[in-house]
């Protein structure tokens, strides 16, 4: 991306110019895949997408003909040391998830992930792989706030999820005010296959906001939660909920650096869990 495109993560286009003249069919085209994309996530199941990618997502897309290759890693240092579903415990369990992203249109992108995880006497394990396909209102089109779909599918390995294959619809807004920055993720996930399928869509929102201290750093926090089938919510004692102070560091144009410190604040969550991501933007 060129240098007009911030780095930290949560940050979008400017909607600054005039409307461009775009022609009819493209605004149907874009249109009509936000709407097959909603449609094929609650005609078919989702999943969540665990502790392997932990991030609030922005609406920005990756530039048509670039790459974006990025490595999220984090390690919990108090999970789940035991479980009655026949998953590996998350206790001082680490993961390193390769995400590459390639941008096709200026509204339109496709991300690929490898999850693995690694752990003392356990050692390292390929935990499965997902493709995420997103587009986006393009920022030309000057909309008041940042609006993307993503749609996550594929596969985890029974060792480490008790649903296997899963399917994640994931609404994306945004704005930034001045130097506050703010992201709303309503996610539904839909297992198809595994004890998940009978909860239908479980709603998994996802929420940060951050402010930028100086030109480099930003600050703030993020929170991820889910809460249970969206027919009625699980007991605040079973569902997930994160709270998670982030920096992010805007180093250069080419650079993504994003980490904090989750703090879990019910029974069902991992209790204290860090993560990083590091992000390299690629001309080609």
């Amino acid at each position: 991306m060129d240098a007009s495109i911030p780095v930290c993560p949560g940050r979008k286009l400017s909607y600054a110019g005039k409307l461009p003249d775009i022609s009819m069919r493209t605004r149907n085209t874009i249109s009509s895949t936000f709407f097959l994309l909603g449609c094929a996530a609650f005609t078919q199941p989702a999943g969540a997408q665990g502790n392997y990618e932990i991030q609030v997502y922005p609406y920005e897309t990756v530039e048509p003909h670039h790459t974006m290759v990025e490595l999220h890693s984090n390690f919990t240092f108090e999970g789940s040391k035991s479980t009655n579903d026949g998953t590996l415990p998350t206790n001082h369990q680490l993961h390193e998830t390769v995400e590459i992203t390639h941008g096709f249109t200026d509204w339109f992108e496709t991300g690929f992930y490898i999850f693995t995880s690694a752990k003392n006497g356990q050692g390292w394990d390929y935990v499965g792989s997902h493709i995420r396909p997103r587009v986006r209102v393009p920022p030309k089109w000057r909309w008041p706030v940042g609006v993307s779909l993503s749609n996550e599918i594929g596969w985890q390995s029974r060792r480490y999820s008790a649903d296997t294959w899963t399917w994640e619809i994931r609404p994306i807004v945004d704005k930034q005010l001045g130097r506050w920055y703010f992201s709303f993720n309503p996610t539904f996930d839909r297992s198809f296959h595994g004890p998940g399928v009978n909860q239908g869509l479980v709603f998994s929102p996802n929420f940060k906001f951050s402010c930028d201290f100086n030109k480099k750093i930003a600050g703030g926090i993020e929170y991820y939660g889910s809460l249970g089938p969206v027919t009625g919510f699980d007991p605040i004692s079973q569902q997930q909920q994160q709270i998670l102070p982030a920096i992010d560091l805007n180093l250069s144009p080419k650079w993504e650096v994003n980490f904090g410190l989750g703090v879990g604040v019910t029974r069902a969550t991992d209790h204290l869990i860090a993560k990083m991501i590091l992000g390299y933007r690629f001309d080609f």
